[in-house]
């Protein structure tokens, strides 16, 4: 504790570090958390419904932060290459560190792929050790909170996904029994009626079958949930844009990603083409790649994918921004429960929030992953109050999951 009478005594001796240090608390057997230094990072991968890269941030305070970086193959390799670079640093310093990240790795292409989406997964990590050195939940850190539960959106799939009434069946289960008042669909389903699927051209009855999978499960579920469909960027921009103006008679949350992610002049005259809400973003890096589509108003939602696109800061910057347009945000999110609630963390302090997707519904031990409990509870998942994520893994199940071959992480 502060000595107060040292305080008030004006020729002490009390620096302005002891002062910061002090009253607010922050001291560990180092003698204060801003003395505290970055000693190890280490990964393990987890075979979810994709395997999930979990990122570890060590200290010598005896801290350590927990992250996760977007699924793929050699992630894990590149964390590891970055680990001299952050061996001895500061971990508050998440900014300085992560632009330092991004310098030394840019011959390895750190604007995009899977080089951003490694150190995404480091940042989020230092999000988690900082909020419990400072003691202040991850939301404080990137603004503070506009809202105490985040919405969820269930990513859906059906037993037959070309059916219409399998799809119109699952949303009424995943409504009616699982409590979500938010859901998707895929649309880039087989038909039976392709001549040529690697033109991305779309025929007559293709399009016909897609509006029939739409008006399913819209007429399904009625008011009772806000339905999107996804295309995976599979179309050519005619076809996207019948699709979408057949759309518009239909109350459709958003259709996602109608066309290929790389040229965003096409983005834009697709969503000018039809007032059915188009949604892209997740294939797009950092605010860079976002401010392309958020300028000009291609988009009507923006949806990156937080562990990909650059972590938890990048997410607000890109939030910032579409905001200036009065963009709405909903968050792409295929990860297990620390880039989840990395993303709502970050959905929680952003003001044009729309909901966060949960991908693994039907994968059964999802939430297995961390300590706690109920982290979805009627399609919405609250915000935590303990520091940094207020998530903690469960060594226990990430090494019953773990991908073979992969390594569990050191204990504290």
């Amino acid at each position: 504790m502060v000595d107060q009478a040292k305080l008030r005594d004006p020729n002490a001796e009390y620096t302005m570090r002891d002062l910061s240090a002090e009253t607010m608390g922050l001291t560990n057997r180092r003698g204060g958390v801003r003395d505290a230094e970055i000693t190890d990072v280490q990964t393990t991968m987890v075979d979810g419904n994709y395997p999930w890269i979990l990122v570890r941030v060590y200290t010598d305070a005896g801290v350590v932060g927990t992250g996760e970086s977007y699924w793929g193959g050699g992630d894990t390799a590149i964390i590891e290459r970055m680990k001299p670079f952050l061996i001895g640093e500061n971990p508050l310093d998440i900014d300085r560190l992560y632009e330092h990240l991004v310098q030394k790795m840019s011959g390895e292409g750190s604007i995009s792929g899977k080089t951003i989406s490694a150190i995404s997964g480091i940042e989020i990590a230092l999000h988690d050790l900082a909020g419990k050195l400072v003691e202040l939940p991850a939301y404080q850190l990137v603004g503070g909170k506009y809202r105490d539960e985040v919405r969820i959106y269930c990513d859906c799939h059906a037993g037959d996904e070309s059916e219409p009434e399998s799809n119109a069946a699952e949303a009424e289960r995943v409504v009616s029994e699982l409590g979500y008042d938010a859901i998707k669909f895929d649309l880039d389903v087989p038909s039976g009626y392709e001549k040529d699927r690697a033109n991305r051209h779309l025929r007559g009855p293709e399009i016909d079958h897609k509006v029939e999978i739409v008006e399913r499960v819209c007429e399904t579920v009625g008011d009772r949930a806000d339905v999107a469909f996804d295309c995976h960027w599979s179309f050519t921009s005619g076809s996207a844009k019948r699709l979408a103006r057949e759309l518009e008679g239909y109350d459709v949350w958003w259709l996602e990603d109608p066309i290929p992610p790389e040229n965003h002049d096409v983005q834009q005259k697709v969503t000018e083409s039809t007032t059915t809400p188009i949604a892209v973003g997740e294939n797009v890096y950092r605010k860079f790649g976002q401010r392309t589509l958020l300028e000009p108003q291609a988009v009507d939602i923006i949806a990156p994918d937080l562990p990909r696109v650059g972590g938890m800061r990048e997410t607000r910057k890109i939030a910032d921004l579409a905001d200036m347009y009065y963009i709405p945000v909903a968050m792409h999110n295929v990860s297990s429960p620390i880039g989840t609630m990395a993303s709502a963390q970050v959905a929680a302090a952003i003001p044009n929030s729309l909901a966060v997707e949960y991908h693994s519904y039907q994968l059964g031990w999802w939430e297995d992953l961390v300590e706690e409990d109920d982290l979805i509870r009627e399609g919405r998942m609250e915000i935590p109050e303990e520091p940094g994520l207020g998530v903690t893994l469960d060594m226990n199940a990430v090494e019953k999951h773990m991908v073979e071959g992969e390594e569990l992480f050191d204990e504290a």
